[in-house]
């Protein structure tokens, strides 16, 4: 069993891919393994032939369990698996009997135990799917659109729904084939991980009961059976383009950010994917000259050129105007976080004014050379990242009996979504040069803003840089992303008169003010600590050394 993240201790196998004499290649998939993080795909580094599964499919074990035996096909391996008084190994009959279980998509199958209530046991061939824990801080989430009815045939691979986390809005593919027989949480509702979500099976089966016996909680709703498939489906609420011919436009939620910011209008795009759904690929390869619409889309079409907001209707003035908007799953969490380390960790702030003249003649230097382009908030995050390798006690996490220092320097740079704030990391950014900081950064905030940011790719973070420099902001003080036991608010940079050598000139400042959690981080180590960042973006040649 390996070990597939820094805080794991065991792992469950969630499917077989393979089965016992099975022929193995170098990069095979072997298997599908979840982590408390997430679930992955675990690759054959070796080739030869399955002989021995130690851990069956369902099943946890600890790191470094006995997994599975790869070798000579007939070769004798019982004295290797004879120490393993848990494993038991599995047959092929047993191989193909398994669960259809797949990587992101949590299945309920019917359990082995005798003592089992019985009223759990499921039909044959029925999978109950519950609501994926899409990232490692989401607790539950919002059907955001069916892209599936009740009574339409699934097919492995098939886009069920797409679900908003707290980060994210994500496509969730099937990894089962069948009927849906049932939908347990309608588009717009939201219910905690585990939560029954659909079910899958042979058309026609009775499922009256499974949902409610596999509910989590109480949360979810009762289920649609198969034979209320005629009951009209809930209206998609968040990823489906209405057009004025009431004709729904389907596209991925990454195609209709890419269409928005280029001003596509998808009514244009033809789309490749499942039932005519627009992809990502199909809005990049889009060209006006290529459109396809119907005719009865075509005037749509026109009338949305622009691609304008929509405007509220005129109200009377003295009347009062209200509109509510429902919580998204990232606005709730972002309540939560924040309101979590406001009210536990003792805040304070210091506030230090640097001179940015010389910083500003470096970066005129370094994008001077050919592809190269570096901005002001890399160079802050490459100051920071080299004055936490000197103050190491400002890059700490509190716990109840223990402070961890971090020497390893992982910073995260707050990101503005749509939908609130994401924060992805640059791990190791202390290692990075200026440039490589700042494609990194670049890269993720494109990923941010397009929706595609992967869940690993926002953990890990041991200090944050906050910055609203280009929005004109002076100064500000920003809330702790906790585990983190800092942050840094960058301001904008100033033309104004200043003082040097006793003669008032022109300058050019910026102002950063630290938030520091008092538990982990003394005003005194605070301090040192921005009077090495002023000097290495005073003296930006200082990080090059």
């Amino acid at each position: 069993m390996p070990r597939l993240s820094d805080t794991m201790t065991e792992g469950t196998v969630a499917t077989w891919l393979k089965k016992v004499g099975d022929t193995i290649k170098e990069g095979d998939i072997l298997a599908e393994i979840e982590t408390d993080k997430a679930t992955m795909e675990f690759e054959s580094f070796n080739s030869g032939t399955l002989l021995y599964i130690g851990i069956p499919e369902g099943e946890t074990a600890p790191v470094d369990s006995l997994l599975a035996i790869i070798g000579k096909d007939g070769e004798d391996i019982s004295g290797m698996i004879s120490g393993d008084a848990k494993a038991a190994p599995a047959t092929e009959e047993k191989a193909e009997t398994s669960t259809e279980t797949k990587s992101e998509e949590k299945t309920t199958e019917a359990p082995k135990s005798e003592s089992a209530p019985a009223t759990t046991s499921l039909p044959k061939g029925v999978v109950v799917v519950t609501m994926p824990r899409l990232s490692d801080t989401m607790t539950e989430g919002t059907v955001a659109t069916w892209l599936k009815k009740v009574g339409d045939e699934i097919k492995e691979g098939d886009i069920l729904a797409e679900i908003e986390t707290d980060k994210a809005t994500m496509e969730f593919e099937s990894f089962n084939s069948g009927t849906l027989l049932s939908i347990g949480i309608q588009e717009g509702q939201s219910a905690p991980v585990d939560s029954v979500l659909a079910i899958i099976g042979p058309a026609g089966t009775d499922i009256s009961g499974i949902a409610e016996n596999y509910k989590k909680g109480g949360t979810a709703p009762a289920a649609a059976t198969a034979d209320k498939a005629s009951a009209p489906v809930a209206a998609p609420q968040n990823t489906a383009v209405e057009t004025n011919s009431s004709e729904r436009i389907f596209a991925s939620p990454l195609a209709k950010q890419i269409a928005k910011d280029k001003g596509i209008n998808l009514s244009q795009v033809k789309g490749s994917g499942e039932n005519g759904r627009i992809t990502k690929s199909d809005v990049e390869n889009f060209t006006p000259g290529t459109a396809a619409v119907s005719p009865a889309a075509q005037p749509q079409a026109t009338a949305n050129e622009a691609q304008a907001p929509a405007v509220r209707p005129f109200v009377p003035a003295g009347e009062r105007d209200t509109e509510v908007v429902k919580n998204s799953q990232m606005r709730k969490t972002i309540a939560i976080r924040l309101s979590e380390s406001i009210f536990t960790a003792p805040h304070f702030y210091l506030t230090v004014e640097i001179a940015m003249d010389e910083a500003m003649k470096s970066r005129a230097a370094i994008n001077s050379i050919p592809d190269t382009k570096v901005s002001f908030n890399d160079m802050v995050i490459k100051a920071c990242a080299m004055a936490l390798k000197r103050h190491p006690k400002v890059n700490t996490q509190w716990q109840a009996d223990a402070i961890i220092i971090n020497h390893h320097v992982n910073i995260g740079v707050a990101v503005a979504v749509e939908d609130g704030l994401v924060v992805p990391v640059l791990p190791f950014t202390d290692q990075m040069t200026l440039t490589q900081i700042g494609g990194n950064v670049k890269d993720l905030a494109g990923k941010a803003k397009s929706k595609k940011l992967q869940p690993s790719e926002m953990e890990g973070s041991t200090f944050t840089v906050s910055n609203l420099g280009m929005f004109g902001i002076q100064s500000f003080t920003s809330i702790i992303n906790q585990p983190n036991s800092a942050i840094l608010s960058v301001g904008a940079i100033e033309e104004k008169p200043v003082v040097r050598n006793g003669q008032i000139v022109v300058g050019n400042t910026m102002m950063l003010t630290l938030a520091c959690d008092h538990r982990t981080v003394d005003g005194a180590t605070g301090a040192q600590f921005l009077q090495t960042l002023r000097q290495y973006l005073e003296n930006p040649v200082t990080m090059l050394a």
